[in-house]
């Protein structure tokens, strides 16, 4: 990697030179005060907001909300098609580790075979300039989902704030050719910069507030051993309003439609969908084979918490936290998370109690309930299936404990 600094004094000429030819999307404040990522139109009238997480992703900018895929003509001889013409080059400046993370795993998504035109036309022309996060925010878990705080593949330059300037690392060849191009803007890096970066990427790892166990999470999902109460007690207070998807930087469900313009032209339109939405499975027939809010809600973490593992080997979430802030229904990744973890421990620690039980009667040892326990956490079986399997005890054997230390009426 190609290393440098960059005076904060510097950055505003540097993006001038970049915003050239290109257009410039980084985080603005709106009139409202709400920090987003957006196009900047003059670089000396616009102040660029690097102190908080923008709102939204930056997913709009390769994956629009709404996006024309064609016109069309109808004429005696049939229908003529004319594609869309292709924008401009675009720099994403102060972009985040997560949401970075989250533009590979759209590449994942689009760029496989069959590959997305429309997609891949907007990431080739594509510069991404990232700065990783000091101090996670109070619902970021990206070290959960192994997405940040600072990223060591997928940025063009990665930034890191050290004060009164950046440290500037390159990740990609893009990168290389924009510090050999301007090197008016940068200067060589020293030790003291390296071992400043250093501590301040330990001190970042460490300060996170929140703690969601994702992996956790997923052999809870693969074991089939979550409880149907957890998924009804989310989806009951779930309002299906599909904010988690539209606010997601990894949702990429979408839908297609026509519109017509004239009697004889029209368009065909790409916009955003989401798996919550009762019409998202419905079949043209008008059957719906997932017409539960239940069912709707399951699939949705299924699909990032166990399906893109499987897959991918890795989770359909960067750790953004974004959804924390969004759903007013408390129905977010986290929030499951927690649940499936919470409930894990208090099965464990029934597990014990009943094992305490068999030892204190001497049915048992501690290692044969130590082992049987290791058992239960990698198959979710009940502890007295796994010891009467074991041959250790009878169904009897349990249930004469039980009926000693339970007090009947």
């Amino acid at each position: 990697m190609e290393k440098n600094i960059l005076k904060k004094d510097h950055v505003r000429p540097f993006l001038r030179k970049l915003a050239r030819n290109s257009r410039l999307i980084a985080p603005l404040r709106t009139s409202h005060g709400d920090l987003l990522y957006q196009e900047i139109e003059s670089i000396d009238s616009s102040e660029i907001d690097l102190s908080e997480q923008p709102q939204e992703s930056a997913k709009q900018f390769l994956f629009p909300q709404q996006e024309q895929l064609f016109t069309y003509q109808s004429t005696s001889n049939g229908f003529t098609f004319s594609p869309r013409k292709s924008g401009m080059p675009t720099v994403l400046f102060g972009l985040r580790s997560c949401d970075i993370s989250a533009i590979l795993y759209m590449d994942v998504i689009f760029l496989r075979s069959p590959r997305d035109h429309y997609y891949l036309q907007k990431r080739k022309d594509t510069i991404i300039i990232g700065i990783g996060c000091n101090e996670p925010w109070d619902n970021c878990f990206c070290n959960a989902t192994r997405t940040g705080p600072f990223l060591e593949i997928g940025f063009d330059l990665q930034l890191t704030d050290l004060g009164d300037r950046f440290y500037v690392e390159s990740g990609r060849a893009v990168g290389d050719e924009i510090l050999k191009k301007w090197p008016q803007f940068f200067s060589p890096v020293t030790d003291e910069d390296e071992k400043l970066r250093y501590q301040l990427m330990l001190e970042a790892r460490s300060g996170f507030k929140r703690h969601v166990h994702v992996e956790t999470a997923f052999q809870k999902i693969a074991d089939n051993s979550v409880s149907p109460s957890v998924w009804e007690h989310l989806a009951r207070r779930c309002d299906g309003c599909g904010g988690c998807a539209y606010i997601c930087p990894t949702c990429t469900c979408f839908t297609i439609f026509d519109r017509p313009l004239s009697p004889h032209t029209g368009e065909r339109l790409r916009t955003w969908d989401a798996c919550t939405h009762d019409g998202f499975t419905r079949m043209a027939g008008g059957h719906n084979p997932v017409n539960t809010a239940t069912d709707r809600l399951k699939r949705r973490f299924m699909h990032k918490l166990y399906f893109d593992y499987k897959q991918f080997n890795r989770p359909g979430c960067v750790g953004c936290g974004r959804c924390v802030g969004i759903c007013f229904g408390g129905v977010d990744i986290a929030m499951f998370v927690d649940m499936v973890c919470a409930e894990k421990r208090d099965q464990r620690q029934n597990a014990t109690v009943i094992g305490d039980l068999l030892i204190e009667a001497g049915l048992i040892t501690r290692k044969q309930l130590y082992k049987a326990l290791e058992k239960r956490d990698r198959t979710g079986m009940p502890l007295g299936n796994i010891l009467m399997e074991m041959g250790i005890v009878t169904k009897e054997d349990i249930a004469n404990c039980l009926a000693d230390k339970v007090e009947r009426p």
